[in-house]
C-alpha cells in the first residue's frame, strides 16, 4: 500500500489527532546522564506519590459561623455544685433573665446531699423543697412581762459557757440576734418552754446566746441563721439543729425524747455486753456534722441573657451575712440536653475528642474550687455560651455548647447576704465544625500531575544538560 495509507509504520498513520507518536528505536540514544535522571525521576515520583497519598488519607477540620437556628425557646442548664460551708436547709437557687423572669427558690429537678467533714457526699438530703410552714405559739404576755420577776432561760456568754455545760449534762440552747424577726417571735415561746422544763423537773438546761454580742461563741458553733436551736450533751453538739415546730409542746416533746434516749443509753453502758455492742452509738444523733451541701440538677432557662444564683436564704430563719461562707466546688456546669445513656455518652465523647483544642471548650468551670476568705464576699461568674454543631463525617450531627468563662470576687455591704452568681449569655451565632477530606478524583488528578509534571520537567533538564555536557566534534 502507499506510504501512510496501509498498516505499516509510515509517518502519516492516525492523522493529526495521534497524541502518542513513537520515535523509532534506531533514532534514540542511551546515555549515562539519561539513566541517572530516570532513576532520580522514579525516586522523586515515588516520594511525591506517598506524600500525596498521606495527604489524601488525612482529613481537615473546617469551622464556619452562621446565625443560630434553634427553634427552641428554652435551653437546659445542668449543674453539680458543692458548697463546703453552708447547710442544705439554707440554700436556695434563684433564676433571673432579661425577659423579666424572676423565679425565687427554684425547687423542681434539684437534689441535695449533705457533705461530711472532708467535703465528701454523705446523707441524701432530698429534693430542693420550699419547706412546710412551722407552727408558732401566740402569747397574751410580752417577753418583758414574762421576765419581770426573772428568767427561766439562762443567758450564756463566753465566760459562763463552760460552767453551765458542766452543771447541765444535757442542754438546749437558742442562738439568736435581737434584730431577727423570727427570734423575736420565738423569744416568749422559749421562755415558756424553759419554765415548763423547770416545772416538769427535766434534767435539761435551757439557755440563750446573743450572737451580736457573743460573736466568738457563735462562730465556734458555726451559727449562720437565726434562730438556731442546738442540743448539747456533755458540752458537745449532739445531733442536727432543731428544725421542727416552734411551740412549747413541740419543744417539750423534743426535749423529753432526748432525755429518754440519754437514759436508755446509760442503761446500755451499765451492761458490759451492750456497752461493747453500742460503743460507737450516739443516742442523740451524729455529732460534729459538717454544714456543707452538694446540690445538683437542671434548670430550663430562656435563650436570653440571664443568671442563676445560689444564696443563703430560709423561710423561718434570718441569715447572718457575716457568717455566710460561699466557698464552692463546681463539679460540672453545662448547657444542653443531658445524656443518660453510657454508650451514647461515649460516642459523643469520642466525637468531641477529635476536635482541635480551640473548639473543645466545654468545661470552663468543671473541677474548679472558688474560695472566699473573708465575710461579705462571693464569686461572680460570667459565661459566654456558644452553640456548636459537630459533624465528624459519620452523618450524625452532635450539638454541644462551648463556654468561655470569667470569674471575680465581689464584695457586699455588711447588711447584704452574699450570693454565688452565674451569669450566662447565649451567642446568636452557631459554630459548625465539620471534618472534610479530599475527593477521589482530586487525588487521581494529583497523581497524574505528579507523573506528568515530574517526567516533563526532568526531561527538559536532561535535554539541557545533554546539550551542555555533550562533547564538541572537532
Amino acid at each position: 500500500m502507499a506510504p501512510g495509507g496501509g498498516y505499516g509504520g509510515g509517518p502519516g498513520r492516525g492523522g493529526p489527532v495521534n497524541f502518542y507518536k513513537r520515535v523509532p528505536r534506531d533514532l534514540t540514544e542511551a546515555t549515562t546522564l539519561g539513566a541517572g535522571m530516570s532513576i532520580f525521576a522514579i525516586l522523586l515520583m515515588t516520594v511525591l506519590f506517598f506524600s500525596e497519598t498521606m495527604a489524601f488519607l488525612r482529613t481537615g477540620i473546617v469551622a464556619t459561623i452562621s446565625p443560630e437556628a434553634d427553634s427552641e425557646h428554652q435551653i437546659r442548664l445542668n449543674f453539680n455544685i458543692s458548697l463546703l460551708d453552708l447547710k442544705c436547709d439554707f440554700i436556695t437557687v434563684d433564676v433571673w433573665d432579661a425577659l423579666g423572669t424572676n423565679r425565687q427558690n427554684v425547687t423542681k429537678n434539684i437534689q441535695r446531699w449533705q457533705l461530711n467533714a472532708e467535703g465528701q457526699r454523705g446523707v441524701y438530703a432530698g429534693r430542693q423543697w420550699e419547706g412546710r410552714v412551722l407552727k408558732h405559739d401566740e402569747h397574751d404576755e410580752t417577753l418583758e412581762e414574762m421576765i419581770k420577776d426573772g428568767t427561766y432561760a439562762h443567758v450564756l456568754t463566753l465566760g459562763n459557757w463552760d460552767e453551765f455545760m458542766k452543771k447541765n449534762e444535757l442542754a438546749f440552747v437558742d442562738f439568736f440576734a435581737p434584730w431577727c424577726g423570727h427570734c423575736k417571735r420565738l423569744a416568749p415561746t422559749w421562755e415558756k418552754f424553759a419554765q415548763k422544763v423547770f416545772e416538769d423537773g427535766l434534767p435539761v438546761g435551757v439557755a440563750t446566746v446573743d450572737c451580736t454580742v457573743e460573736t466568738e461563741l457563735c462562730r465556734k458553733y458555726r451559727i449562720a441563721g437565726f434562730p438556731t436551736m442546738q442540743w448539747f450533751a456533755k458540752g458537745e453538739e449532739s445531733g442536727p439543729k432543731y428544725s421542727s415546730d416552734r411551740t412549747v409542746d413541740a419543744l417539750s416533746a423534743f426535749a423529753s425524747q432526748k432525755v429518754k434516749a440519754d437514759e436508755r443509753y446509760k442503761e446500755w453502758e451499765a451492761d458490759p455486753k451492750r456497752k461493747e455492742r453500742y460503743k460507737n452509738f450516739d443516742p442523740h444523733g451524729a455529732k460534729n456534722q459538717n454544714p456543707g451541701c452538694q446540690i445538683s440538677g437542671h434548670l430550663m432557662v430562656n435563650r436570653v441573657p440571664g443568671n442563676f444564683h445560689i444564696e443563703a436564704k430560709a423561710k423561718d430563719h434570718s441569715i447572718d451575712p457575716t457568717a455566710t461562707n460561699l466557698t464552692l466546688v463546681v463539679h460540672s456546669l453545662s448547657f444542653g440536653t443531658a445524656i443518660t445513656n453510657i454508650r451514647e455518652q461515649k460516642r459523643v465523647d469520642s466525637i468531641i475528642a477529635q476536635l482541635p483544642k480551640e473548639h473543645r471548650r466545654f468545661n470552663a468551670f468543671n473541677g474548679k474550687t472558688f474560695v472566699t476568705t473573708e465575710a461579705h464576699q462571693a464569686h461572680h461568674h460570667h459565661i459566654k455560651v456558644i452553640p456548636t454543631s459537630v459533624d465528624m463525617g459519620s452523618g450524625e450531627t452532635v450539638t454541644a455548647y462551648q463556654m468561655l468563662g470569667q470569674s471575680q470576687v465581689v464584695f457586699y455591704d455588711a447588711v447584704n447576704v452574699p450570693e454565688a452568681r452565674f451569669s450566662y449569655d447565649l451567642s446568636p451565632m452557631t459554630v459548625t465544625v465539620t471534618k472534610e477530606g479530599r475527593k477521589w478524583y482530586d487525588y487521581v488528578t494529583s497523581l497524574c500531575a505528579i507523573v506528568g509534571g515530574a517526567y516533563t520537567t526532568l526531561g527538559l533538564i536532561d535535554a539541557v544538560l545533554y546539550k551542555v555536557l555533550k562533547p564538541k566534534k572537532l
